[in-house]
């Protein structure tokens, strides 16, 4: 997993460090209770904590007694000495990414090849993109909680959202359809599917898991792409969309019987990739160079 992350950051530094300041600075405003509001802003005003909720976008406040000062300033500068450790490992690993050229993998294209350890792997034509395992959560649906309260009876059924923290993903592709490989010694990509992703404001719904008395349907609810499977190599499989996806965010999942496993590989479609002024696509990544004469 260390692992995986290292070349996330690797490929995606540049973009994190580039997102407006505001969509970074949020804090965890602890309560003596052990738990938090996120917040982008908060200050003292008498007895009174404001802070402005982000869950929510309006200002707030708490008693000045029920808030953890040490806890909140504590974390978030553990959280902000943890960011700056991951750009400064991103900046490493991104050097030795375009130093050296993977030649011991499988070859998706001529010259470009899948790295030899596990993982899945986006191929958009010109260049192979690591993806990388996001943990998605389960979160109560407020909504359908507030209306389960309002309603005499069980009109409709409790339902709870997995989803992924913020609107998009760092990891972009730029391809409509690009293919995709799933490299394990387990066979996972016999199991895995793709599920277009909803977004929100502050997250993006992988799936709604329904239940209990009421009106619609039970158990999960996921929009899956269909696509083409097949096996190429030992323990490798390529997986391709059977039609142009829409410009939006996505997960790649592995399936455990009809439950979709909350450790994901998620990314985002951007698109066909950029012209060149010439005309032709630029290339991302190196090609192996040719043999020389003998």
């Amino acid at each position: 997993m260390a692992a995986k992350r290292a070349c996330f950051f690797a490929i995606f530094w540049a973009v994190f460090a580039a997102l407006p300041l505001a969509a970074q600075a949020v804090i965890k405003l602890y309560l003596k209770d052990g738990s938090y509001q996120l917040v982008k802003e908060y200050k003292v005003e008498g007895d009174r904590v404001s802070y402005y909720s982000v869950e929510r976008s309006r200002w707030e406040d708490v008693p000045l007694a029920l808030v953890d000062f040490d806890k909140t300033r504590q974390t978030e500068s553990q959280e902000k000495a943890q960011q700056q450790k991951e750009v400064q490992e991103a900046k490493k690993v991104e050097k030795e990414r375009f130093d050296d050229v993977v030649t011991t993998g499988w070859e998706v294209a001529p010259g470009i090849h899948l790295p030899g350890d596990e993982g899945a792997f986006a191929f958009d034509g010109v260049r192979v993109v690591r993806l990388v395992d996001s943990p998605a959560e389960v979160v109560r649906d407020k909504k359908r909680m507030a209306l389960l309260i309002a309603l005499p009876g069980p009109l409709v059924k409790a339902r709870s959202l997995v989803v992924l923290p913020g609107p998009r993903a760092l990891i972009r592709v730029n391809s409509l359809q690009p293919t995709f490989y799933v490299q394990s010694a387990d066979n996972a990509g016999a199991r895995v599917a793709l599920v277009s992703l909803k977004q929100g404001k502050n997250s993006r719904v992988v799936e709604k898991v329904q239940g209990g008395i009421g009106i619609g349907q039970s158990g999960e609810l996921r929009e899956a792409i269909p696509l083409e499977r097949k096996q190429v190599a030992a323990g490798i499989y390529q997986l391709k969309p059977t039609a142009p996806l829409p410009v939006g965010e996505y997960a790649l999942g592995q399936m455990e019987g009809d439950k979709l496993n909350l450790d994901v590989w998620d990314f985002g479609v951007d698109g066909a990739p950029p012209k060149s002024p010439g005309g032709e696509t630029p290339p991302i990544i190196r090609k192996l160079p040719a043999p020389s004469p003998h």
